[in-house]
């Protein structure tokens, strides 16, 4: 029952400062196996003041879905993706499904800040607190999404075409013999990683934008895309 979950695991059930009460943050939790793992990470970055969004691998087995959905109901800042993916690692379906949790997050009540992306193996150093000051003392409206112009030796995953194949059950990618065309509105490919702390406007700005449409569609038969996606757009001017 939900009143187990809550008493047994000691969630916070109010903010534990005015300052984090004022100052609420997303989270997008991508997840596909070990329940305990989810639970443990969930316990300790939830606040009532934030909301969480968690995506599903739609390969995952049904009972262990329905495992996550019986707690999520238990949370009225907690749901599950509203669009699921089957997701390939390295593949496009990774990236994609951060974006469909970016989508039902920007449609929430909640007036949240930044947004956080986590995955099912993550846990935090640092209290809901410490991770509130930081981004309002050090980032103040800035995204963290650090990179580099693409090195020569990961160039092949966006200068080949990348498609997914599924071999005894398993899917990978392989790189096609086609090349690709160059990036859309000439724009410079910066390589970074694939999680980040990302503000409100910059997160409806990737949903909107002409040139981010763009290159989310350029990006679909690239290898890792989420690992040049949001570092490329963080640098483009303005």
């Amino acid at each position: 029952s939900c009143s187990t979950v809550q008493k047994t695991l000691h969630f916070i059930t109010s903010p534990l400062s005015d300052e984090e009460g004022n100052f609420s943050l997303a989270y997008i939790i991508t997840i596909h196996k070990e329940l305990e793992m989810f639970v443990k990470l969930l316990r300790a970055i939830y606040m009532p003041q934030n909301i969480y969004c968690i995506h599903i691998d739609e390969k995952s087995p049904r009972d262990y879905k329905t495992a996550v959905q019986n707690i999520v109901n238990c949370f009225e800042n907690i749901f599950i993706s509203s669009k699921r993916e089957h997701v390939v690692y390295g593949g496009f379906s990774r990236l994609q499904a951060d974006i469909n949790c970016m989508r039902d997050l920007v449609n929430s009540k909640v007036q949240w800040n930044y947004v956080i992306n986590l995955c099912g193996q993550d846990f935090p150093l640092k209290t809901n607190k410490e991770i509130v000051q930081n981004l309002k003392s050090k980032w103040n409206g800035k995204n963290i999404t650090p990179g580099i112009l693409q090195p020569l030796h990961v160039k092949h995953r966006t200068e080949n075409s990348y498609r997914e194949y599924v071999h005894s059950g398993v899917p990978y990618l392989y790189p096609g013999k086609t090349r690709k065309a160059k990036p859309p509105h000439n724009l410079t490919i910066y390589f970074g990683s694939a999680y980040y702390v990302l503000t409100k406007a910059f997160v409806e700005f990737t949903l909107t934008d002409a040139r981010a449409k763009d290159l989310l569609e350029w990006s679909r038969d690239t290898y890792s895309p989420d690992e040049h996606y949001w570092v490329t757009l963080n640098r483009l001017p303005g």
